[in-house]
Formats: C-alpha cells, structure tokens, sequence
C-alpha cells in the first residue's frame, strides 16, 4: 500500500516527464474547455450535465456539460493549423465508479499532425518507457524496458479464445473481457492494433485492408491505458458515424446529444493526424503496482461521497 503523499510525488513527477518529452519532440501544450455545448456522443458514456443561467449580458440560458474527452476541441485546433499538440486535463463521466474507474480522472491527449498512427504508438511507447525508467514498475512480473509488443485483434483472439473476432459487438465484448484482455500485456505493454472497421469509432478505415481501422488501445499487466486512432478526416462519414450513435443512445434510453457542427466543419479540414488518450492515473497504477484507482487519487470519489 502507498501512501497519498507517495502518490502525488509520484504524479508530479509524471506530468514533469510528460511535458518534457512531448514539448522536446515538437508538440504544443494546449488548454481547451472543460464545459462545453457538446460533449462525447460514445454509446456507453454518459456526461455531466450543468445549466447556466445568464446573470451578465444577453446570452441564453442553455444545457452546458463537463467533458468526457478534449477530442473535438483539440480536432479544432489542428483544423487550425496548430501541428501536434497534447493536454493533460481533468475530464468526467457521469456513473463511473469502480476499481479502475472514478467520474474525474486525469486524461493525456496529444495529436501527431501530420502524423501516422505507427509514430504515434512510438511516442507513447517513449513516454511509458521513460516513465518505467524514472519512476520505476511495481506491477509483478511486467517489464517496460524492452520492445513493446504489437498485436492485431484477430491475432489476440485466437491466440488467447481460439476464434476469429465474433461480428456481433455484444460477443465480441464478452469475449474481449472474459478472455482477451486479462492476458493483454502480462509480461511487456502490449499494442492491441487493427479494430474491426464496425468499432472504428473516431478512427479511419485502413487503407490497405477495409475490414478493419486504425485503432489500437495499449495494454499493460492486462489493464487499459490508452485509446488510439489514424484520425478521420472525412466530414461525411463523421457525420454518419456520430448519427448512428446518436440512434444508439436513443435505443438504450440514454440522452441522444445534438451533434457538435464546429467539430464536424473542422474534421474536413484536419491533416493526416493521429491522436491518443491515456488514462494517467491508470498508468500510475500499473507504475506504483496499486489494484484500485483510489490508491493513486488524493480524493477517490468512493471516499468523498
């Protein structure tokens, strides 16, 4: 067990190599909003609703939320023309609070642009490595000095549940839990590649093999720690994406949010880019060896409420 003052020692010394090594390989620190008009449309995520009610002025009284993510506005900013930019930001999602979940967490987004989504992988492959090298790894049996691994999903699913990834999203998750993703990244961080196209997300299609996208989420000691994509470009699909899970929210009784049209104009004009977010606190569990995300927050929410 750490102690709190442990913990945050070890965090500021984090966001120190963080910082240095992004800024020394060209990327801007950037600060966006965390109350924005819109926020996320993901399926399974909910935000934090607010209203604010004008006291100065004329503006209208209006639905605001806490975001679940930068994404769109730091999408904006390479619209812009900003190059590769990163953040390190508070962001919130409403009902998230378990052993590796709490409703504000602590995000590391940055965006190679132009860029492709193998330089980006290195990057954060630097960043992890460095981190291991300063701050040392406590989690048994994992090493962060050599190689990371890079693994497709169909390659993951039938080394570890001897199938093809199923079509259907529901089996496909169920296994990913069940059976995947516990062996993820036991021994060296593994790189999870090549989701089916139908899970893109914000992700392109890959050019070479239309089946599947280029997204890949980091694994280390068989935790998640970071989410990424070969950006999309393309205001149209965006568009039929953003729709679709629009229906999807409908259909599960979630707020179905209006779409962001400032973030839909910019995708049309973003370089070839690719962007990550990396859950620090995730990653200073796997640093510090700690099981509970509550271990590496001064104030867990499961403690204050």
């Amino acid at each position: 067990m750490i102690s709190r003052l442990e913990a945050a020692q070890a965090r500021a010394q984090l966001y120190d190599l963080v910082r240095f090594r992004l800024t020394a390989s060209g990327y801007l620190e950037v600060e966006t909003p965390a109350l924005v008009p819109h926020p996320g449309m993901e399926p399974h995520i909910t935000a934090f609703e607010s209203r604010y009610r004008p006291e100065l002025g004329s503006t209208a009284e209006r639905a605001l939320y806490l975001h679940t993510s930068p994404e769109y506005a730091m999408k904006r900013l390479l619209a812009d023309g900003f190059g590769s930019v990163f953040q390190i930001c508070k962001v919130f999602r409403n009902g998230e609070v378990a052993r590796a979940h709490n409703p504000e967490f602590t995000m590391l987004e940055f965006y190679r642009s132009p860029g492709t989504v193998d330089e980006l992988m290195d990057d954060l492959e630097q960043i992890v490595r460095r981190a291991g090298g300063q701050l040392g790894c406590r989690t048994l049996g994992l090493s962060l000095d050599g190689p990371f691994e890079r693994m497709t999903v169909k390659e993951a699913f039938r080394r570890y549940a001897d199938i093809d990834p199923p079509e259907d999203e529901d089996a496909f998750f169920k296994v990913m839990l069940e059976r995947v993703e516990p062996k993820l990244g036991r021994e060296r961080p593994t790189f999870l590649t090549e989701y089916p196209a139908s899970m893109a997300a914000l992700a392109r299609i890959k050019p070479s093999d239309p089946t599947v996208s280029e997204r890949f989420e980091l694994y280390a000691g068989g935790a998640e720690l970071a989410n990424g994509f070969g950006e999309l470009n393309d205001a149209a699909e965006q568009r039929r994406r953003l729709m679709a899970e629009q229906a999807q929210r409908r259909a599960a009784g979630r707020p179905a949010y209006a779409l962001d049209e400032r973030f839909l104009e910019a995708v049309g004009r973003m370089p070839p880019s690719a962007g990550v977010a990396v859950g620090l606190d995730r990653l200073l569990m796997v640093l510090l060896g700690t099981e509970r995300i509550a271990d590496v927050l001064l104030f867990p929410a499961e403690a204050e409420w």
